[in-house]
């Protein structure tokens, strides 16, 4: 099996048509056409659905893509390992929720593209439970995962930081006048839930439940944006990492209600697969995190010292 094929075969799956793969590798797109045949001859099955201008992998490809990706990895590795004065290059792959892809990571890479330019990086936004089972599966580097402290058998996790939460209403709700919510309080509320899978959303549920309240209506979104946008607008209440709605409570745009229940914390985790080859460009990665979740830290003390 010729690298090269591999290769080719990555490029389609990422540029999502064998022109515009051609288009990146500088190839003549017959070229990558009889590449891609060539594999699927070796390998005795077809890799892609050809579906009029569309493309889709098959099985055998998608079982595929996973060693593909490791070997295309590994290339870049062997080449760093011998030319180790060359600038940082590879990809990253890295898996978030979305409260985290959007409220935390940027800056981390932001300031890591600074620093090496040359590595591509790919951000996959979804649920915890699919973003460790990308890990296991190779097709993500390292996850994000926001849940309840969690230690896995395959996985290596790394506890950044206890993400503090909040229950936030429209600013002239009712419930803002009660010095302390209980969960009866919620019974005829409607909530605005995160979608199916989000673990704070299962957490706040399963707590309710415990305590006999079941609210309805209640509605699902797959945007935190959406929510904040739609709690400003008097249309329910919704429980939401603080990070995601300290702006609008700063500004005065947000209530957060007096909820100080004990409910299970959540945190800010990393994941890899704990048998995985940690590239340079990861290990810079991951250095990095550590020096951000050292600031997020400083900037909890710090706001608990002025309250």
């Amino acid at each position: 099996m010729e690298s090269r094929h591999l290769f080719t075969f990555l490029a389609v799956v990422e540029a999502g048509s064998f022109t515009r793969a051609a288009q990146r590798l500088d190839y003549a797109q017959s070229s990558i056409t009889a590449q891609i045949q060539a594999l699927e001859t070796e390998l005795g099955q077809p890799l892609f659905d050809r579906i009029g201008k569309r493309i889709l992998l098959t099985d055998a490809g998608r079982r595929l893509l996973p060693y593909a990706q490791e070997i295309s990895r590994m290339h870049d590795l062997a080449q760093q390992a011998l030319h180790p004065e060359a600038e940082l290059a590879g990809s990253l792959r890295i898996g978030a929720p979305e409260s985290l892809a959007a409220f935390r990571l940027p800056g981390i890479i932001q300031e890591f593209r600074g620093r090496y330019p040359a590595v591509q990086i790919t951000l996959k936004p979804g649920v915890c439970w699919e973003l460790a089972d990308s890990v296991r599966s190779g097709e993500l580097d390292v996850a994000f995962l926001l849940q309840p402290e969690t230690e896995y058998k395959d996985l290596t996790t790394t506890t950044l930081i206890h993400e503090a939460m909040a229950l936030v209403a429209q600013l002239n709700h009712p419930l803002c006048l009660l010095p302390e919510i209980e969960p009866r309080h919620l019974m005829n509320e409607t909530i605005l839930h995160t979608e199916t899978g989000c673990t704070y959303r299962t957490l706040f549920e399963q707590y309710l439940h415990q305590h006999g309240v079941f609210p309805d209506p209640k509605l699902e979104f797959w945007s935190i944006e959406a929510i904040k946008q739609c709690v400003i607008s008097g249309l329910g209440i919704s429980f939401l990492p603080l990070i995601t709605v300290r702006k609008e409570l700063e500004e005065g745009r947000l209530a957060r209600l007096n909820w100080n229940h004990n409910m299970q914390r959540v945190a800010t985790q990393t994941a890899v697969y704990h048998k995985k080859w940690i590239s340079p460009a990861l290990e810079e990665f991951l250095n990095l995190v550590q020096k951000h979740a050292a600031r997020w830290r400083e900037d909890i003390t710090d706001t608990a010292k002025q309250a």
